[in-house]
């Protein structure tokens, strides 16, 4: 018989926000599997002074509208077991700064505010002990472990943030040493536990989870009216449509060279992506953003699903969890090869360049796929968040001298 495991108490903190429910979290995902089993308090990035000045992203009125729905309380039970605090504090913006001494100091001050607050919290709770999940913040969350005093600190390393002008410009310095002094570095890439390892030798691999209970393909019969309207063959993309991540000159050859491909993206681009470039190829369709619940039905309306992701310091450790949604969906997939996407090599194509990818597309659009619909969906069912955790909470309790 399994021995009965104490419940824990987790705080995490994230870049991220609870409040956003249209793009997907990691964290997100891993706070809510915690709490079926542990309590959770998730804390809410704090806003900052340009924030609320610009008011550019619109976080500072989705924040108000959260706080009000909610009748005003900071503090709030959003499921069982698991809590949300959303800061009162508005942070000095520091990132213009130069990296050194003054930075640090007022970097420590601006923490030294936002950990008054979590402790607050804590202690409402009536929380003794907790463990510390930091969300790969190497910045607002590098004091943490000396302010919040937990029993176990872990750095969620989960994106090469440091190939971003804005993380870099300190990250470069703090993270390292962030990863040094913290008990236990997971991540979600192979490749970024191994980065990590030079750093902390408690550095593990804790592998990806998926929410994968809207994508099921015999519920997803009905074609939305926007897709149903472009024609055949449909290569789909559904994503961030963003520079720094994604190849628009390998979406221009493959439009230029099969104008009989359609070349269907679904999500919003950004400055940094070339909209207008492709907008002038008439197989290519910009369908807009969806809401996670309208994904899956837009995806089992294509013939064939693509990644077509952009080989950089950003992605190289990526593991993109579109992925798993297109397998679940029983479709044919192609994505640009990276270590990560090793993972998935016997049941996506992968090509190293372009003239492969449109060579692999055109394979699997004559039916020559690497495993069957039942396959690729059930590989996708093994990537679980419930997998993910519980490796997490292994790794917990292995840490030397930590009774967990």
């Amino acid at each position: 018989m399994q021995p009965i495991l104490p419940k824990l108490n987790f705080v995490i903190t994230s870049r991220q926000t609870w409040e956003e429910k249209n793009l997907g979290s990691n964290i997100r995902d891993m706070a809510h599997v915690l709490s079926e089993s542990h309590r959770v308090l998730f804390i809410n990035d704090p806003l900052d002074w340009s924030t609320v000045i610009s008011q550019k992203s619109g976080r500072f009125q989705q924040r108000k509208e959260f706080i009000a729905q909610h009748h005003g309380q900071n503090l709030i039970e959003d499921k069982p077991n698991l809590w949300v605090l959303s800061p009162k504090s508005v942070l000095a913006s520091l990132n213009w700064l130069p990296d050194g001494p003054i930075y640090d100091r007022l970097n420590y001050l601006n923490s030294k505010r936002f950990a008054k607050e979590i402790k607050e919290a804590i202690s409402t709770l009536g929380w003794e002990s907790f463990i510390l999940i930091n969300d790969n913040d190497m910045l607002q969350g590098f004091y943490m472990k000396e302010l919040l005093r937990p029993s176990v600190s872990v750095y969620y390393l989960r994106d090469n943030f440091l190939a971003v002008d804005f993380w870099r410009r300190h990250g470069a310095r703090l993270e390292p040493l962030l990863m040094k002094k913290v008990d236990l570095v997971a991540s979600n890439s192979l490749y970024l536990a191994q980065q990590a390892a030079r750093y902390n030798p408690h550095s593990v691999y804790v592998g990806q989870g998926c929410d994968l209970s809207l994508f099921d393909p015999q519920k997803n019969e009905v074609i939305p009216e926007d897709l149903a309207a472009i024609p055949t063959p449909r290569i789909g993309y559904a994503g961030a449509l963003t520079g720094l991540r994604l190849d628009g000159g390998l979406l221009q050859t493959i439009a230029q060279n099969h104008p009989k491909w359609q070349i269907v993206l679904i999500g919003s681009p950004d400055d940094s992506f070339p909209t207008d470039q492709l907008k002038a190829f008439s197989n290519v369709h910009f369908l807009g953003s969806k809401t996670p619940k309208e994904i899956p039905a837009y995806l089992a309306g294509m013939n064939v699903l693509i990644n077509p992701q952009l080989l950089n310091e950003v992605t190289i450790g990526n593991y993109p969890r579109k992925i798993d949604e297109y397998l679940a969906m029983g479709k044919p997939v192609i994505a640009v090869k990276t270590d990560t996407m090793s993972l998935f090599k016997e049941h996506v194509y992968l090509a190293e360049t372009p003239q492969q990818f449109a060579k692999q597309i055109a394979l699997a659009l004559a039916g020559q796929e690497l495993s069957s619909s039942h396959e690729r969906i059930a590989f996708a069912h093994q990537h679980t968040w419930e997998n993910s955790v519980g490796d997490l909470l292994k790794a917990i309790r292995s840490i030397p001298t930590k009774a967990i």
